[in-house]
């Protein structure tokens, strides 16, 4: 299942690509396997994917002694800043940077490895209550004492858009948070240099490659509905 399910994702991302005029090597595909067994991700590394994505540091933890070196783990998820220690140098990105104190608790745990962590600041875009993140008006405010930080590197911006049957409906929050990475990066803040755009997932990807995504997060669309225990 995993194989032929990655086959089409694959296809439309492709496609998404093509329509908006991009390189296909724009767009990392983050294969999200929470609550997945170790096998699953397997077949996924038999169809050449490298990169994963985990919303539990517990479950990082878990899988990645039982999988091979070399492979990219993001941590997508909420983070609690008493779990960074845990994390801290065991994953290629944190997506999910939503509190100044957060960044903190992590340059911390950083300075300790005289490791550096690269980072995604996770913006609430569309205001949902249900939601983590920063509201847009105060992202730029954050971004500038992370960029004080030395052990943090912050790369880009990320978001969960609405749960919506029609992904059209999120094209609009997709643009926003584009405009609001190509507007922080006009201000010419020292140390801040953001290329990255985490958005999209199973639903609504191909929309948020056509609005300038460069990573997509897509776990049901590879692997099939969650399984929770």
């Amino acid at each position: 299942m995993v194989t032929e399910n990655l086959k089409l994702v694959e296809e439309k991302i492709s496609g998404a690509c093509r329509r908006c005029g991009r390189k296909r090597e724009e767009v990392t595909l983050i294969a999200v396997s929470k609550t997945k067994p170790v096998e699953m991700i397997q077949e996924a590394l038999q169809s050449g994917i490298r990169t994963f994505g985990e919303n539990k540091v517990q479950e990082i933890l878990q899988k990645q002694p039982l999988l091979p070196d070399g492979l990219d783990w993001h941590m997508i998820g909420h983070l609690q800043r008493n779990k960074v220690r845990q994390i801290a140098g065991k994953v290629c990105m944190i997506h999910s940077v939503d509190s100044l104190r957060l960044a903190e608790q992590i340059q911390k745990e950083y300075n300790n490895l005289d490791m550096t962590a690269k980072i995604l600041i996770e913006v609430n875009i569309a205001g949902e209550e249900s939601k983590f993140g920063l509201a847009p008006e105060k992202t730029e405010e954050v971004i500038r004492k992370i960029a004080e930080m030395p052990n943090l590197k912050a790369c880009g911006l990320m978001t969960i858009a609405p749960f919506t049957d029609d992904p059209e409906e999120n094209r609009i929050h997709f643009s926003n948070l584009r405009k609001l990475l190509v507007d922080i990066n006009s201000k010419n803040i020292d140390n801040i240099s953001m290329t990255e755009l985490s958005m999209g997932m199973t639903g609504d990807y191909e929309v948020a490659i056509e609005e300038g995504a460069t990573m997509v997060r897509v776990g049901t669309g590879i692997f099939g509905n969650r399984q929770y225990t």
